[in-house]
């Protein structure tokens, strides 16, 4: 980053700050600071007490021989050094693993002191998010799994070197991979999966000199991940999913190792903000308030883990002769805690489609916090809708008492054994209308062959003063019909390629609503940064689902010098299987009106005189516009400037069809007729 530019960035997250929050950051600085002085001089953490969490954990779940197969491959790759990042991409990680090298770029990170490393330098760190996903040590999960699941020793000394090699070269406070609280909450997380499926305090991971070695050097990096965790949670503005993932991090952390004098107070704070963060971060209507569904998932992910840690140790004894291990009893969450992962599954299980797709609502990583399941889809678009399925699972077995079939349920409750939590058994199951968190869900046949679902998009732009994951998409709507994505949402693509890609995929143009004079709804300051925020109304309510009648508008263009107001009217017709989309523009001059519909790549789309016609595997779409002086065109996989692209992977994209349609207009509406038949 230049030296313009990250005064420019720095100006402009200033101005998302309060008084509060600057005071925050001049102590957290400072805190960097003398730890920089005190790194040298730190030495080892005090001697660990004897008393880490031990849950019994013995062999494996019960697994179908393809699942085993399937777990047992992956091992063999992991051995060898490629490694799978993201959704799908495997990537070259070296024999022994380079943990602060890229494995995209081939940069390595510098083995200095973290608060001196800029990660968002290409030069120096590569791209970091690489790096960080590497570190996350999803991968060392699955050779624990394939240690419990064959005993075979190998899978042991495979997981074991890993552990060595990443301990030597990840001293505390040393290099790319401690420059993130929430990286290290992660880390721990895994850790823990770690620690309880390889045998904990009994595990032969710790025989012999060397097992003994490799024991305390990983409670000294443990020691270091906590306490760098509890002094730089995320605060203010920023306490979004980093804090959520911290919390969690420094909670498992503390309950699986209860062995510092420290370790009471990071359990009991952890636990106390959890409870607060998820009442906060989530709409009474159960809708993350990132206004991020890859987020929505990735906070729940976290959620689940500490809560279902946390009903385990509040059950566990069994040390190594049987005595309990686990420090002071731990105390299950409150029954609201659960039920806010209860209204967040009834949202996911609404706005799934026939097909198990998801919208790709603003940002996503394709990050997760642990990664059970060895079979991987052919399908990649369907990601986050795999990631929601096993999600509804884990609820289905928590909540319901349902049969734990999914393959990763399965794994976790076993690393997890313990009670089922304090729950409300009359949740209901699925809705439509989600006001508080700003979605609407319109269409006819819900979960049937015949289904037409369709989402509706009021809600504000993201949470907190910087919006770091929503994106410019008021008003937008997404659609799907017999289970097959159509006017979709085209994701993320990547966090830290050019700019410009960065800027269209969060942007306005990128979504199916209204541009005006090219400009985005809200006014970008930086890649995870909004400066001014369209806010969203519902002027109309609508009844139902299937007789669909909303009215909306947004301010976003308030700020024009000419100020513009755009109302967006949406009518679904369940009797006749049509929608219409009406958006009028009201200002005192002249402006560029353009209206987008991106649709999935596999649809064949084709524009002619009579209008649009789109086919997919069992329906034809038809789409009729009027207004005055309307010029419509089809636009495919534009680069400069970009338009016409989906990415259903982090750092993939491909080209997709856009209707854009334009008018230069002060007051004329346009007005689109979609009629929907099926084959």
């Amino acid at each position: 980053m230049s030296a313009t530019v990250r005064m420019v960035w720095l100006v402009n997250r200033l101005r998302c700050m309060s008084v509060a929050e600057l005071g925050y950051r001049v102590r957290q600085a400072a805190a960097v600071r003398m730890g920089r002085r005190m790194a040298g001089r730190a030495g080892r953490a005090p001697a660990p007490l004897p008393r880490a969490l031990t849950l019994g954990v013995h062999g494996a779940p019960a697994l179908d021989p393809a699942e085993l197969e399937a777990l047992l491959l992956d091992a063999e790759h992991i051995c060898a050094g490629h490694v799978v990042l993201f959704a799908e991409r495997r990537f070259d990680v070296g024999v022994p693993t380079a943990w602060n090298r890229d494995p995209e770029t081939g940069v390595t990170g510098p083995s200095i002191y973290y608060g001196d490393i800029d990660v968002a330098d290409r030069e120096l760190v590569g791209d970091i998010k690489h790096v960080w996903e590497l570190n996350r040590h999803l991968h060392l999960v699955r050779l624990a799994q394939a240690w419990a699941a064959t005993q075979d020793v190998r899978w042991l000394h495979a997981l074991e070197q890993n552990l060595r090699s990443w301990l030597d070269a990840c001293p505390p406070l040393t290099g790319p991979n401690w420059t993130s609280p929430l990286e290290l909450g992660i880390r721990l997380v895994n850790w823990s999966l770690i620690w309880q499926l390889t045998g904990g305090e009994n595990s032969a991971l710790f025989s012999g000199e060397a097992g003994s070695r490799l024991r305390a050097d990983w409670l000294d990096s443990i020691h270091a991940h906590c306490r760098t965790v509890a002094r730089h949670l995320s605060r203010h503005s920023s306490a979004n999913n980093h804090l959520i993932g911290e919390l969690s991090g420094l909670y498992v952390g503390a309950v699986t190792w209860p062995c510092w004098k420290e370790s009471g107070d990071w359990q009991t704070l952890a636990q106390r903000e959890l409870e607060q963060e998820a009442q906060a971060q989530f709409s009474r209507d159960g809708v993350n308030r990132e206004q991020a569904f890859g987020y929505h998932l990735f906070s729940c992910e976290f959620l689940f883990f500490a809560g279902l840690l946390g009903e385990a140790a509040g059950q566990a004894g069994g040390g190594p002769r049987g005595e309990r291990r686990a420090g002071p009893r731990s105390k299950p969450f409150s029954r609201a805690y659960w039920a806010v992962l209860q209204r967040a599954l009834r949202f996911l299980r609404s706005a799934r489609d026939a097909g198990g797709n998801l919208p790709t609502v603003g940002d996503a990583d394709d990050g997760c916090v642990f990664r059970l399941s060895a079979r991987s889809s052919e399908n990649s678009s369907a990601h986050l809708g795999e990631r929601a399925a096993k999600l509804l699972a884990l609820g289905d077995t928590v909540f319901g008492g349902q049969p734990d079939n999914h393959p990763g349920v399965r794994w976790l409750l076993h690393a997890l054994p313990g009670g089922r939590p304090d729950a409300d058994p009359h949740e209901i199951e699925t809705g439509w209308a989600f006001p508080d968190g700003g979605y609407f869900l319109f269409g006819n046949h819900f979960g049937e062959r015949n289904e037409i679902k369709g989402m509706l998009d009021c809600g504000p732009l993201g949470y907190l003063g910087i919006a770091a994951h929503g994106h410019a998409d008021a008003l937008a709507l997404t659609l799907s019909i017999a289970g097959e994505q159509c006017l979709i949402d085209p994701g993320t693509y990547s966090y830290w390629q050019q700019r410009k890609w960065r800027d269209y995929f969060r942007g306005t143009s990128a979504h199916n609503t209204v541009r005006i004079d090219g400009l985005d709804q809200s006014v970008s300051g930086g890649r995870f940064m909004w400066l001014r925020k369209a806010r969203a109304s519902i002027e109309r309510m609508p009844a139902s689902s299937h007789e669909f009648d909303f009215r909306g508008s947004h301010d976003g263009y308030g700020r024009l010098p000419d100020p513009v107001r755009h109302v967006r009217g949406v009518r679904f017709d369940g009797a006749t299987n049509t929608l219409v989309v009406r958006d009028e523009i009201s200002a005192r001059k002249q402006h560029k009106v353009e209206q987008f519909w991106h649709f999935a790549p596999e649809l064949d789309v084709r524009l002619s005189s009579q209008g649009l016609s789109v086919r997919g595997q069992r329906f034809v779409l038809q789409l009729q516009a009027s207004g005055a002086d309307l010029q419509l065109e089809l636009v495919r996989g534009a680069e400069n400037p970009p338009l016409g692209w989906v990415s259903r992977a982090y750092e993939s994209k491909q080209p997709c069809e856009v209707l854009r349609i334009t008018s230069v207009s002060s007051a004329v509406p346009i007005e689109c007729r979609i009629t929907i038949t099926f084959i």
